[in-house]
């Protein structure tokens, strides 16, 4: 594993390699941004969205959190930095696709699972606790049928976990609106770490296939 020093000296070899070889993309970025999707997906250091889809800089906006998660639409007094980010996307970027991108070996879709966490305090998981909570009503009938182990119960809750955050994002007025008028699509996605396979939810069946 890298220390940051080592992460510099990474950094040393953008600037003399790939800034560069990229300087008239930097160019045009450097006024501003027209990434044409979003992407919510895990802050899990094996997922990086940009080497999965292998992009240049500027052609996504990415969102990463524990999990994927996008919570539901409410106007609380919170932090609500997903909702935000969102807001941003659609509203002002107007990206005219959303990809919400759960993995393989989600360790919090598996703490969701096992619950673990539940009951702990601030600092000590219970902030993680609080966040994947909104995993619940979907784990009843994973943990009902197979159980809160093993990996055919994580990763149906890994795919679980896409589908409310596609659902969550239907309760965002400004999304509901632009999907309703055809301006922007919701996709979900699930890319598997053990083989590198990136899945692709068919919403219609329910079911996620491969990606051709």
């Amino acid at each position: 594993m890298k220390s940051f020093d080592e992460l510099l000296t990474g950094y040393g070899r953008f600037r003399d390699g790939a800034w560069h070889r990229q300087h008239d993309r930097w160019e045009q970025l450097k006024d501003g941004q027209a990434p044409q999707v979003m992407i919510i997906a895990c802050s899990d250091s094996r997922v990086d969205p940009s080497q999965i889809f292998d992009v240049d800089p500027g052609e996504m906006f990415v969102v990463r959190n524990v999990a994927a998660l996008v919570p539901p639409f409410e106007t609380t007094p919170g932090r609500h930095g997903v909702s935000a980010a969102l807001e941003f996307a659609v509203q002002f970027l107007k990206v005219r696709e959303v990809v919400v991108m759960g993995h393989g070996m989600c360790g919090g879709c598996q703490a969701a699972l096992t619950q673990d966490l539940h009951g702990t305090d601030p600092g000590q998981g219970g902030f993680v606790a609080n966040w994947i909570d909104m995993l619940d009503p979907v784990r009843e009938p994973i943990a009902r049928d197979l159980g809160t182990t093993g990996r055919a119960a994580e990763r149906a809750m890994e795919l679980a976990a896409v589908k409310v955050s596609l659902a969550n994002l239907r309760t965002f007025p400004c999304v509901r609106e632009k999907e309703a008028r055809g301006t922007l699509a919701l996709r979900g996605a699930y890319f598997a770490i053990s083989d590198g396979i990136l899945h692709l939810l068919d919403e219609a069946s329910g079911e996620f296939s491969p990606a051709s």
